[in-house]
């Protein structure tokens, strides 16, 4: 007799991933009509072409499902609604003030920070040095609440959270991470704030997800938890 202990799949510890969708019990085979009549004499029930479904219309996901698509059915099934864009820029707003505590308090620590408004002695290296930190911190916290939990602090208060597209679960440390930078990596370069604007603001006119620019890299969306 073996001393091997059985193996047994892994656990799935999210309980936020979408379950299979159960199959629909099977229909016995259509029968023709006794009497040596034709098959096509019956409709075939609730009134449709016996010659099967219509093809859908074209659209639909671009990632290949959703309704109308030929990739299968529509990967928003069995999650919860999407998020609204107005209460996404809220929580951003708050996430922004509560790192940006965080950065002041460290710029001024360390004298990466420069305050006078005279042109003539702006200390450039310095102002570099402060808007790298911001990124830096902004793409740590990011990647770390949402990996996590899916929600940062700003999306926890107003009840939302992040979802992988495909199967609704919490995204992996590489996908928040990558989501994260794709919004927080311009900090360090320039026009941090149109850019902030342009890529969270994105999903008030994207459909049908309504994903902001980093939600398109990442293939993520935002629902009500």
């Amino acid at each position: 007799m073996s001393t091997e202990p059985p193996q047994y799949p892994p656990p799935d510890d999210d309980p936020f991933k979408k379950q299979p969708p159960q199959q629909p019990p099977q229909q016995p085979p259509h029968q023709p009509p006794q009497g040596g009549g034709s098959p096509y004499d019956t409709p075939p029930p609730g009134g449709g072409s016996p010659y099967g479904t219509p093809p859908p219309p074209y659209g639909g996901d671009p990632y290949g499902g959703g309704p109308g698509g030929h990739g299968g059915p529509d990967p928003l099934a069995g999650m919860p609604p999407l998020a609204d864009s107005g209460k996404r820029v809220l929580a951003r707003i708050i996430d922004m003030i509560l790192v940006g505590i965080v950065v002041g308090l460290l710029t001024w620590l360390f004298g990466t920070s420069e305050y006078d408004i005279d042109p003539d002695k702006v200390n450039t290296g310095k102002s570099f040095g402060q808007s790298l930190l911001a990124a830096v911190l902004y793409i740590a916290y990011d990647t770390f609440m949402i990996s996590k939990t899916g929600q940062t602090l700003g999306k926890k208060w107003l009840g939302m959270r992040v979802a992988n597209l495909n199967d609704g679960a919490t995204p992996t440390m590489s996908t928040a991470l990558a989501r994260a930078a794709v919004l927080w990596l311009p900090f360090a370069f320039c026009c941090a704030c149109i850019w902030t604007a342009i890529c969270g603001g994105w999903s008030f006119f994207d459909k049908p997800y309504k994903q902001g620019l980093h939600d398109k890299a990442a293939k993520t969306v935002v629902v009500s938890a």
